[in-house]
């Protein structure tokens, strides 16, 4: 047993206020819920934000470097009422994302500090509990008295809450010699989630330290497991992040209060609920790929917690979910899909009015297209991030509800043996693909549980012919809490899938917020971005000036500050150096008459829609960035005026890429800084917009708000497919052409031959190269034939067949 006692700084509330702003509240600017002033930097190769807290009058921030468990530059804010913050003397940083309330002791656990209603701080430091503290739970035998904390290399400790005293019972792995991070306790590695119920402490990992883990996200990997005081017991192998329950940050207040889990695999999202002392298993559907990996590195810390009175919000894979408190065996209705988001949220709150989301924008470490593409360097002089400001009713208005997942991705069934329960509420348009490979036809009979009671009633039954595929839209009018499915038949390898989407009502017409961003023939500013180093907390622009079509014009070198003033600055070497190290260069695309083509580092082809015509050729400035990191470990890959979300290759990579937008916007080049959204190609007319910063000469401008006014540009939408004039051979398959994010689909259709030729269309189910048969189409000669896919219908990828050799046409109208 180690007996250290944590130290206890008393700092004078008036000496604390000189770290701080003193102006009020309404006096910061703030740019689409973010204010400049509240960023926070660090020294380290990331800047995410660990915990956010209100407690004692007051909201409390830590942030967190990648992999520091003995310390850091990172901090421990306290930020007032009128957004002035402090900085706190004790900070000592450290990569940590626990926080809890103690109600018996009054005191606020965020990270290895201690902080009472005063506002004490106490600090236990890292030589006392080494790791990095990922969570903290309710004692099992002395709540009153003492708390759990947990790390994400197997620490597991026990603390006095009042006398700081940590007792080890099981060591950090970094303090381990030689160290082991991946921990020899349990399966999986990078530990995540921390709550006690029901007689026992529950902890999830997420990841997996090999290897192949690093290259493939469909590997088995990570843990939910509990511990009863003695003995450890692994619940499920997956990847795990949060465990929660009705209690939120202060643990649950009844020993029988159910305790929840959400995680994932390679076929959706995993909900564990453990009710009654056992554990019962849920799925849902994910939003995207981006947080896939079998390391669990992309994920930060999802969370179920209290958004507003009465509102418990939970995050998991880039989607905003209404979570009921209420949910148990007796009601498991309620959950529902409210909209997608691009962030990199660490930790939310609910706090004066607004919730308050901490996030991790932009990483020093900056990795780029995550092995997508060849692009060396990073484009971040100093890792920061910042706080995002929402009101709770903005938290259904962002990308569309939009999701796919199944039961079953390549897995042998048995016959009359029930799938897990997958959500099925709460969206517009629901279907499924189903595909096996049995050597006779298996019919899948589909159950409901139409109110959450847990009463099943059958609602369809599909036959699928042998070794084959069959897709089912269902009734919209259907009311379903879940959805459950069995087969009569044995089957070694079986895929079902469904794709959710609500109706995607936003315009073409891109929202008032951009204008002024420059469009082709416009006469603009434009120039490399990138937020500096050395402590400086600015950004740096290499502007330069269009006039329409003509020559391009430098102006000179710019930085901005938190006052967001943009001022020239006689700095030329920095110039010169941003103007050499990251110049935007050709784009990462060709652009062809079917489509564009894009082939990634590994030689694979993908074909995009085209948008506006008059963005298929340079400006005089150049071509806008292609692909660039806007929040940690995310790309945005910007495709003639459509920008999408790309994953890491160890997330999938470009086969799991979703549309976010388009426009009639050059979009420049974009990039991440203190916590907004930064795009440079800013036309010279004059805009009534006060995202718009112009510089102090009047030379040139930038455009701030948040990644997630992106959904704002408009509709996904474009025109094009894989073949246009093109010399196809018999039966040999096209480029895949992208297919997942679109509302509307035509497909268009013809050839050259003098014969009947039949194209078979072929669709990617999976993302991952699971290719079916949709539906073949006839097409005489002269003949041009369009042909509207089913409303709802939807998969990853479509790719053509053509039954002769020929030169043909196969273009897809996306509305």
């Amino acid at each position: 047993m180690m007996r250290v006692y944590g130290y206890i700084f008393f700092i004078n509330f008036l000496l604390l206020m000189n770290f701080g702003f003193h102006s009020d509240a309404e006096e910061h600017v703030q740019f689409s819920g973010v204010y400049p002033h509240l960023a926070h930097y660090n020294d380290e190769g990331e800047c995410g934000t660990g915990a956010v807290v209100p407690w004692a009058d007051r909201l409390w921030v830590i942030t967190y470097g990648q992999h520091l468990p003995f310390g850091s530059s990172d901090k421990l804010y306290e930020i007032d009422s009128q957004l002035n913050r402090i900085t706190r003397p004790e900070s000592v940083g450290g990569t940590h994302a626990n926080r809890m309330i103690h109600r018996e002791s009054r005191q606020l656990f965020i990270g290895c500090y201690a902080i009472d209603e005063e506002r004490n701080v106490r600090l236990i430091p890292s030589k006392t509990m080494p790791g990095r503290l990922t969570g903290n739970a309710r004692h099992l035998f002395a709540p009153e008295h003492k708390i759990y904390f947990a790390s994400m290399e197997e620490g597991f400790y026990e603390v006095d809450v009042n006398s700081l005293e940590v007792k080890i019972i099981n060591l950090d792995g970094n303090a381990m010699e030689p160290p082991n991070i991946a921990g020899p306790l349990l399966p999986g590695y990078h530990g995540k989630g921390l709550y006690s119920g029901q007689g026992r402490l529950i902890y999830a990992n997420n990841g997996e330290n090999t290897a192949e883990a690093r290259k493939r996200p469909d590997i088995v990997s990570g843990c939910l497991a509990e511990w009863d005081g003695t003995n450890w017991n692994v619940v499920l192998r997956n990847q795990f992040n949060e465990v929660s329950g009705p209690g939120d940050i202060y643990g649950n207040p009844n020993p029988d209060d159910p305790v929840w889990s959400i995680g994932w695999d390679d076929r959706s999202l995993i909900l564990m609920l453990l009710d009654g002392g056992k554990w019962h298993k849920y799925r849902l559907p994910k939003a995207t790929h981006t947080y896939d990996g079998a390391h669990g590195w992309n994920t930060e810390w999802p969370r179920i917690r209290e958004a507003a009175p009465d509102f418990t919000l939970m995050i998991m894979h880039g989607m905003f979910w209404r979570f009921p408190t209420t949910f148990s065996t007796q009601n498991l209705a309620g959950i529902r899909p409210l909209s997608t988001y691009l962030k990199i949220i660490g930790d939310f709150c609910a706090w004066q009015g607004k919730v308050v989301i901490g996030c991790d924008d932009a990483a020093k470490s900056d990795f780029r297209s995550g092995g997508v593409f060849d692009l060396p360097g990073t484009m971040c002089g100093q890792s920061n991030s910042n706080l995002w400001f929402v009101e709770p009713d903005q938290l259904d208005k962002f990308g569309p509800a939009m999701a796919r997942g199944g039961p079953w991705k390549n897995d042998a069934v048995r016959a009359e043996e029930y799938s897990d329960p997958f959500f099925f509420a709460g969206f517009d348009s629901r279907m499924a693909h189903i595909r096996h490979h049995a050597e006779k036809p298996v019919t899948f009979q589909f159950e409901a549980d139409a109110d959450g009671s847990g009463e099943w009633r059958s609602v369809q039954s599909v036959t699928v012919p042998a070794s084959g595929y069959a897709f089912h839209i269902f009734d919209p009018q259907m009311k379903a809490e879940w959805m459950r499915v069995k087969t009569d038949a044995d089957c070694e390898i079986v895929t079902l899938v469904y794709q959710f989407a609500n109706q995607d009502r936003r315009e073409n017409a891109s929202d008032v917020l951009f204008n002024g961003l420059a469009k082709a023939g416009d006469p603009f500013s434009t120039g490399v971005i990138r937020p500096r180093g050395e402590n400086l907390g600015t950004l740096h622009f290499a502007a330069t000036r269009v006039d329409g079509e003509k020559a391009a014009t430098e102006i000179g070198y710019y930085e901005i500050g938190p006052d967001m003033k943009l001022k020239q600055t006689d700095n030329e070497i920095t110039h010169q150096w941003l103007k050499k190290n990251f110049a935007i260069g050709e784009p990462l695309l060709t652009i062809e008459e079917a489509s564009v083509l894009v082939i990634d580092s590994a030689g694979n082809r993908f074909r995009l829609p085209k948008g506006n015509p008059a963005l298929e050729k340079p400006t005089a400035a150049g071509w806008p960035r292609t692909v660039r990191e806007i929040v940690t470990e995310r790309n945005l890959f910007n495709c003639l005026g459509s920008i999408y979300e790309l994953p890491r290759n160890n997330s999938g990579g470009f086969a799991k890429i979703r549309p976010v937008a388009t426009s009639d916007f050059l979009l420049m080049d974009m990039c991440s800084w203190r916590g907004m959204l930064v795009i440079s190609g800013v036309a010279d007319r004059t805009e009534n917009n006060p995202h718009i910063i112009r510089s102090d000469d009047g030379k040139c401008a930038l455009w701030f708000g948040v990644i997630d006014d992106l959904w704002k540009l408009g509709k996904p939408r474009g025109e094009g497919g894989p073949w246009k004039n093109t010399a196809v051979q018999k039966d040999e398959p096209s480029d895949p052409y992208l297919m997942t994010g679109y509302d509307h689909k035509e497909i268009i259709l013809s050839h050259r031959s003098e014969t009947t030729v039949n194209f078979t269309i072929e669709v990617d189910i999976t993302g991952d190269g699971e290719w079916v048969s949709y539906k073949t189409i006839e097409v005489k000669p002269n003949e041009i034939v369009k042909d509207k896919m089913e409303d709802g219908y939807n998969a990853y990828w479509v790719r053509v067949k053509a039954s002769e050799t020929t030169t043909a046409m196969a273009q897809f109208l996306y509305d």
